[in-house]
């Protein structure tokens, strides 16, 4: 363990999992010893609801009753294993195609983590956007609630708008600033 933040000790490992709908998940110590529990509400302070499995983070631990416990979420990477592979709707796009898409404030209308796939709604734009489970996990998320505030790039697909990216609410303003 390292350095003390506010009686807690930082730690940095990878998710081991993270399920939004029950609320909680697991991380791995870098350092090894047990799990550390990932709260869904500590996440959240953190502005986002959902991380991919396999993320690198690193969080303010405290040791509970009931085991290690991470109070804090300092920061999140998402590694190359978890990027992985991509989407044949975008592989005739350059890297710098994707990048150039500007960043817009949406809302989730839905999103069903088994069908892999839902969709969300871009302020002032009619059309809904199509948002693939790669395209979450690319960008370090691993699941959409209904009504979920976010930052989305988008492109025009062969069936429509498409997401390239999809951002908790407050990376997607701070980036959509720096546009």
């Amino acid at each position: 363990m390292s350095e003390d933040k506010s009686s807690g000790e930082i730690r940095r490992g990878h998710v081991k999992w993270f399920d939004p709908g029950k609320g909680f998940g697991f991380v791995v110590a870098d350092e090894g010893g047990p799990d550390i529990l990932l709260h869904a509400n500590v996440l959240r302070n953190f502005g986002q609801s959902s991380v991919a499995d396999g993320a690198e983070i690193e969080l303010v631990v405290h040791q509970t009753e009931r085991g290690l416990q991470a109070a804090e979420v300092l920061d999140i990477q998402v590694s190359e294993a978890v990027i992985g592979g991509g989407l044949s709707d975008f592989a005739e796009m350059s890297a710098e195609e994707l990048a150039a898409a500007p960043m817009q404030p949406a809302r989730v209308k839905w999103f069903d983590k088994v069908k892999g796939f839902g969709f969300a709604n871009i302020f002032g734009v009619e059309d809904d956007v199509f948002v693939h489970i790669e395209v979450l996990r690319r960008s370090g998320l691993a699941d959409l609630l209904p009504g979920e505030a976010i930052g989305i790039k988008t492109v025009e697909g062969t069936r429509g708008l498409m997401a390239t990216e999809v951002l908790p609410w407050e990376a997607g303003l701070h980036l959509a600033g720096d546009d």
